[in-house]
């Protein structure tokens, strides 16, 4: 057993608060693992261990919507344990795990082994995605009752659209009878491609899938949700079309809900240069008026949240031509950063930025997290907004190092990362 968190007291911090609104300079006392109290100049006892926060920002812990682990199955890029430093390195305290490892996770005991196996790291709390189907195969549903039973808090395919139209309907029919969601990777059956489709995939002479792809399956998605009353939730939402007809949706009254990762609201098709690896994804990057779209879309409330989409790659995974290469980039550590500069952008509030990260995503997971305040787990991240630092591949905490923004310089530094009042990164 892990002995009991010191108490502490962080003091002087910006306490920001995106589930209450509260914004203001103030003092935490952390004790028995919760938020003992938030006030200003309550003085030391003896025993308690004194953080200076002044300059900084001291937020709920992240809370990410959407990380593939490497384990179980291809621990060669990932594992739970490194993960978990590169979360807490990025000042995520809980994260959902996707199902599409190996074997895949459709069933019940798998669910409460990745539990467990957040539990051990002692620093995330891993949430865990059960498959749509089962083995994430497009077939047959999985034992929704079950999975739910056993704590999933959603079902997804993972990086597979739900492909067949029918399954996609029962699948929204029958989480709604668990107060699920279906999380849905929105791509039309039959299109891929390393590329979004254009001109500069025709200048590479890359295989290229048409932005409207995304579009399309979101449109049939939506209309199988107005059929069934079940909610879908668009992941890594990345063009403009199918953008407009998310906004549509929930003006309309549908269940509907989105994310989208930095990578879509910070780079644009041009990043992958003369055949970058690194900046082959999945969706791929887009021209840019999706990207303005994407960060217009974060500013007026149609995006719900915004995911790291970590898909950790090995070396040798992105050392091959780049249709071959496999498509993924790292996001645990630059999750905070990326999403920073849009605030310095003048694009996004920080409050509404770190509500992004924080309480929203764990609103749409229904869990008890992303928020600072008395009573509340003590899962903190405390970061100074300005503080400058390079992105460098090779140098981040954690085994995967594919990162799109090798060489982008940020502002915004974790300084320090609290799970259950015990500090797990400085």
């Amino acid at each position: 057993m892990r002995p009991e968190p010191q108490p502490a007291l962080i003091t002087g911090a910006r306490v920001i608060d995106p589930a209450s609104g509260h914004d203001t300079v103030a003092d935490v006392w952390l004790r028995d693992g919760v938020i003992a109290g938030i006030g200003r100049n309550q003085g030391t006892p003896e025993g308690v261990l004194r953080i200076d926060g002044a300059g900084c920002v001291l937020c709920p812990g992240l809370v990410d919507m959407r990380v593939a682990l490497g384990e179980p199955g291809h621990e060669y890029r990932e594992t739970i344990a490194t993960a978990a430093r590169a979360a807490a390195a990025g000042g995520i305290t809980t994260l959902a795990a996707l199902p599409d490892s190996s074997p895949a996770i459709d069933g019940p005991a798998l669910v409460h082994w990745l539990r467990t196996r957040g539990e051990e790291t002692g620093s995330v709390t891993i949430l865990p995605y059960a498959a749509a189907t089962q083995g994430c195969a497009g077939e047959v549903l999985a034992e929704y009752g079950l999975l739910a039973e056993a704590g999933a808090v959603a079902f997804t395919d993972g990086a597979r659209p739900i492909a067949n139209a029918r399954q996609m309907r029962l699948a929204l029919a029958y989480a709604r009878g668990f107060g699920r969601r279906i999380v849905q990777h929105p791509e039309y059956p039959g299109f891929s491609g390393a590329a979004t489709e254009g001109a500069l995939a025709t200048r590479l002479g890359l295989p290229a899938v048409p932005a409207a792809a995304e579009a399309m399956l979101v449109a049939r998605d939506l209309r199988l949700a107005q059929l069934t009353g079940g909610a879908v939730h668009f992941a890594h939402v990345s063009t403009a079309e199918a953008l407009a007809l998310i906004r549509a949706a929930k003006s309309g009254g549908l269940n509907v809900t989105c994310d989208t990762a930095p990578p879509y609201f910070d780079l644009n098709e041009t990043a992958i240069g003369d055949f970058r690896t690194y900046a082959k994804l999945n969706p791929p990057l887009r021209a840019e008026p999706d990207r303005e779209a994407v960060v217009t879309a974060l500013a007026d409330g149609t995006i719900d949240a915004i995911a790291s989409d970590h898909q950790p790659r090995d070396a040798d995974d992105k050392r091959l031509p780049f249709a071959q290469a496999a498509a993924g980039g790292t996001g645990l550590v630059t999750l905070l950063g990326i999403t920073l500069a849009q605030v310095t952008g003048g694009n996004l509030t920080l409050m509404a930025a770190l509500a992004l990260l924080t309480s929203r995503p764990a609103s749409l997971l229904g869990v008890e997290a992303g928020r600072l305040s008395p009573g509340a787990p003590a899962d903190l991240c405390l970061f100074h907004a300005e503080r400058a630092w390079r992105v460098v591949a090779g140098e981040l905490p954690g085994k995967a190092q594919n990162t799109p923004f090798d060489g982008r310089a940020l502002e915004g530094r974790v300084l320090g990362t609290w799970k259950a009042g015990r500090r797990v990164h400085a």
